[in-house]
């Protein structure tokens, strides 16, 4: 029997919308239509322009035969034509898929026939390895695209059509729709974002559009961001979504100020010049920033925050980044979470601590998003959770509407990631006192040294205290005695010059003995186009080395 609350109060058009971030883009246009809402180059868009342009090519998928469910894949870096599909597609309840540009052509055509795309808008610069995709999926999997070229108005290099369609002709040959409505349902899929494969294939994360919505307010609300926003893309869209933040900055009325390459002088240049007060990356880039010259910050003197994002962000860099003046917040997160789904919050009490202590609370991983209902730790068997002593190890998990819908037909990875009612990252971390988390090391990182655990993070925050490191990855190397020693990775800053024995006795002052990395590799180190450390690849080479040696 119906309560009294369940009587004559239905849920109508009235008091009920599907939650969607493409809602965000359309206030903006039409509460801040003037305000500048793109800067790319010598182009420049304001909100209600930004809004036509989003609708003009949601209008030409349409007619292309884009509708619900159908994939849309994008091959493109941080421009106008990156943001507008983050826009458009959405509002036509198809999903975006945003494809790695630094991938090769095999693993590009197997990550468009899996999310079965109908269509892809890809930048010119990309035509060499994106012409093989296309010819792999036509001759290995029957697959035909629709294919739109972006011809960017700041790109100048060779790169040739490889569609029938070219983005702005479409855009002028097609009217823009009358609202960018967003889906009837707010569980239906807005991305699909293939994690990176280091073991096997791909798994294709599948989100949803109350998920994205409820992140890009969280991105707003956890880093204090005003309104009105300028917002410098140093991190590639590719990577989950940009982090939700192609919503946050429509919803905040902010500027998006695209970036193509990613590079010390061109970031300092953008953000002298728009005055850009806002950025995300990870913790390569913002070393970048602090071993770059002096002079290349000159004349900025807006306050500029920044976000990273990592298992755990090196300490050095944290101090880096408050000597040159970059206020840094730490979030935490995965794919699987929309990008950030944690952050370590910056307690008033804390600006009264040592810059040390300083950074070691803010390298921590912290708290749940506000509007994620749950991130804790437990045992990775009986889930119960760990004791908040800063001593007992677990595994992050996460639960709430930040979560992904589950992996793109794989439901069998899917039950497994979501056993026991949470998501389960596979980060090994304690809870300290204030219930703060704090990552040890993926559960495939743990240096097991004559029976004691060796954190490759701890050693690794070592390193980076070098004066002339740059970057650095710590994995196990075979050991015929102790099962397993750390042996280090190390990219040397440009100019400097050190040692196997400096850095050695340069650990040996911060660390157990047993902890100090046995071996000193002086390699480039590999990494994904979004600057993470690819351990699996050093793993390998640890292994061959060992065999070998």
């Amino acid at each position: 029997m119906q309560n009294i609350y369940e009587q004559h109060l239905p849920r109508t058009a009235a008091n009920f919308v599907a939650l969607s971030p493409v809602s965000f883009v359309e206030r903006s246009a039409e509460v801040f239509g003037d305000l500048p809402a793109v800067v790319h180059g010598a182009r420049r868009y304001n909100w209600a322009q930004t809004r036509e342009r989003s609708a003009r090519l949601a209008g030409a998928l349409r007619a292309l035969g884009v509708g619900r469910g159908s994939t849309v894949s994008v091959m493109l870096p941080n421009t106008p034509e990156m943001v507008e599909s983050h826009y458009a597609v959405p509002a036509l309840n198809a999903v975006l898929n945003t494809l790695n540009t630094r991938l090769d052509a095999s693993l590009l055509a197997w990550q468009m026939n899996h999310c079965e795309a109908s269509v892809l808008i890809t930048d010119r610069e990309f035509a060499p390895v994106v012409a093989v995709a296309l010819r792999e999926l036509r001759t290995n999997f029957g697959r035909e695209l629709v294919v739109i070229d972006v011809c960017d108005s700041e790109y100048t290099g060779p790169g040739e059509r490889l569609g029938m369609h070219e983005y702005e002709a479409l855009l002028a040959a097609h009217a823009p729709l009358p609202r960018l409505e967003g889906p009837a349902d707010e569980w239906d899929a807005i991305a699909v974002s293939y994690t990176s494969g280091t073991t096997g294939d791909p798994k294709g994360v599948v989100t949803h559009h109350r998920g994205a919505y409820l992140n890009a307010v969280c991105n707003a609300t956890t880093w204090t961001m005003p309104q009105f926003p300028r917002y410098l893309w140093t991190l590639p869209m590719f990577h989950c979504n940009g982090w939700c933040f192609p919503w946050t900055v429509a919803m905040q009325g902010g500027t998006h100020v695209c970036l193509r390459r990613v590079e010390a002088k061109a970031i300092f240049d953008a953000m002298r010049e728009h005055a850009v007060d806002h950025y995300c990356a990870a913790p390569i880039v913002h070393n970048l920033l602090i071993a770059a010259p002096e002079a290349l910050r000159a004349g900025i003197t807006q306050p500029v925050r920044g976000m990273v994002a990592g298992a755990a962000p090196p300490a050095a860099m944290i101090e880096g980044m408050a000597r040159i003046g970059i206020h840094i917040t730490h979030v935490y997160g995965l794919t699987e979470v929309y990008g950030p789904a944690a952050v370590a919050v910056q307690r008033p009490s804390w600006a009264g601590e040592s810059l040390s202590e300083q950074t070691r609370l803010n390298g921590r991983q912290g708290v749940r998003y506000p509007l994620q209902e749950g991130m804790t730790v437990l045992h990775p068997e009986s889930l119960a959770e760990v004791p908040a002593d800063g001593q007992t190890m677990g595994e992050i998990m996460f639960r709430g509407n930040i979560v992904m819908k589950g992996y793109l037909k794989n439901p069998a990875a899917t039950e497994k990631a979501f056993a026991g009612g949470w998501f389960h990252t596979g980060d090994l971390a304690v809870m300290e006192h204030d219930r703060y988390v704090k990552i040890k090391d993926r559960s495939k990182d743990v240096i097991i040294s004559g029976g004691e655990n060796i954190s490759s993070i701890e050693v690794e925050d070592a390193l980076y205290r070098h004066p002339a490191v740059m970057a650095c990855a710590v994995v196990a190397r075979p050991d015929p005695k102790w099962g397993e020693t750390p042996v280090a990775y190390v990219e040397l800053k440009t100019g400097a010059t050190a040692t196997e024995s400096e850095i050695v006795a340069h650990c040996k002052q911060l660390l157990a003995g047993y902890k100090v990395p046995r071996e000193i590799r002086f390699e480039e180190i590999p990494k994904t186009s979004t600057g993470k450390i690819q351990k699996f690849q050093l793993r390998e080479r640890a292994k061959s080395a060992s065999a070998i040696e």
